[in-house]
């Protein structure tokens, strides 16, 4: 290797270390200020021009994540996700139809305005209901993480790296949606079936004491900081839990009826094969015109410091590939991927879901994307790589941004181990994955 490759290596070891790794104290970054690190590092270096810095930003995945972020900020803002809550509460008359109630309603909203912002709004509420109905917070909290990564899966807008997928697959909206749907509705029944067996005993109260849902008192624009980088520690679930303090948000049915009528014209777009990102940009920008509502406040509701980081990534990303090492690994690696679109399919799902939990998702994507067009059936494997990466985020609590959103914030409630998510996360996920791929296969 030249001087110049072993530098862009070493960048990009540094950059995954901050990433991956729990908060350095020599050098405290969260992962938007360790992506941009990286990026500085790749230019200063010349390992990358400013303009190849430039043109290796994926605006179109950063636009497609603005334009769904801002359509459910305004869904918040108008009181959606606490109206949810209570139906959902409401109709759920035992602990065990709460589970499942919140297991199709997270997986759902997930699946259509994106895993990690469904997170971020819906566990404070979660946690009101759960902790004043006195019931257990564990199954009902890993339960809204797990079913928000599934859920996400099934559409191009469920999740980053499915955004990715779709730019650089350029499988059409409704096609991905036709083959992916089967695979989430599986993983749920898959999900909720171990969530019941595993908390059988915690869940056979007889009935739930209605109350009414509520926002949670600690500002969601503060919550949008919670990343992968902050790290659980791993103590007992019997940690000491406090009642949730909650303020009631009214409820605004008209800016609820215009988001959703703009969510659904923008969904008509998506399956009409209109560009993703400025499909969802434009439905955002015609809710800024017709709502009516301070713009400030919205903005403030947008998860910045993710558009900071997956911009980072991308440069980083880049300068890694102009080292040549991941076509090399590649090249070692062909023949373990066999020969048939079967073999290949399972071996990139197995592939997919260690890389996912090595590197992240995201780089994970980035980096083994240059590969899918050399498969046998490059359609296929998009879509395995879709499902093993999303469905790989439940393997651990670290797995997925979604599961760290959901941790932290309900952190001063119940303290989740490592080893507590772990032993209903990977059968969840080694079990979900090979129901997923034998439904592609099956499918064609």
């Amino acid at each position: 290797m030249h001087s110049k490759e072993i530098v862009a290596i070493a960048i990009f070891a540094l950059t995954y270390l901050l990433l991956s790794g729990r908060q350095l104290h020599i050098l405290p970054l969260n992962r938007p200020a360790a992506a941009l690190l990286g990026t500085v590092l790749m230019i200063a270096c010349g390992i990358l021009t400013p303009e190849q810095a430039y043109r290796a930003v994926d605006y179109d995945t950063l636009v497609l994540l603005l334009g769904m972020s801002l359509i459910s900020a305004y869904l918040y803002l108008a009181g959606f996700f606490e109206w949810t809550a209570d139906w959902v509460l409401r109709v759920a008359k035992t602990p065990q139809r709460l589970l499942l109630y919140l297991t199709l309603t997270a997986s759902v909203l997930s699946a259509l305005l994106v895993n990690d912002t469904i997170c971020l709004m819906l566990t404070p509420l979660v946690v009101a209901v759960v902790v004043r109905g006195r019931l257990p917070l564990l199954p009902y909290l890993l339960a809204l993480a797990m079913s928000a990564n599934i859920g996400s899966a099934c559409t191009l807008v469920g999740n980053p790296q499915n955004m990715i997928i779709g730019h650089l697959s350029k499988i059409s909206f409704t096609n991905f949606c036709l083959s992916l749907l089967p695979v989430s509705l599986a993983g749920l029944a898959v999900e909720f079936a171990i969530l019941s067996f595993a908390f059988r005993k915690s869940l056979r109260a007889v009935s739930i004491q209605p109350v009414c849902v509520a926002e949670a008192d600690s500002d969601i624009t503060n919550q949008s900081t919670v990343e992968s980088d902050t790290r659980t520690p791993e103590t007992s679930t019997s940690a000491r839990r406090r009642p949730a303090e909650v303020s009631q948000r009214p409820l605004d049915r008209r800016l609820i009826a215009l988001t959703g009528g703009v969510l659904v014209l923008v969904f008509a777009g998506f399956v009409a094969g209109f560009n993703l990102s400025w499909t969802a940009l434009a439905g955002a920008t015609l809710v800024m015109v017709i709502a009516r509502r301070d713009t400030h406040a919205v903005f403030k509701l947008v998860d910045w410091n993710l558009l900071f980081f997956f911009a980072g990534l991308f440069v980083v990303v880049e300068g890694l590939n102009s080292t040549g090492l991941p076509d090399q690994i590649y090249s070692h690696l062909r023949g373990l991927f066999g020969s048939s679109a079967g073999a290949q399919a399972w071996n990139l799902a197995w592939f997919s879901v260690a890389g996912s939990n090595v590197f992240s998702n995201v780089p994970f994507v980035l980096v083994a994307g240059k590969w899918i067009p050399d498969f046998a059936s490059p359609e296929l494997m998009w879509k395995v790589m879709a499902l093993a990466t999303t469905f790989a985020g439940n393997l651990t609590i670290l797995g997925s941004v979604a599961n760290i959103i959901v941790v932290e914030s309900a952190r001063q409630h119940i303290r989740i181990g490592f080893w507590d998510y772990a032993k209903i996360g990977i059968p969840v996920t080694l079990l979900t994955t090979v129901v997923g791929v034998a439904i592609l296969l099956l499918l064609g």
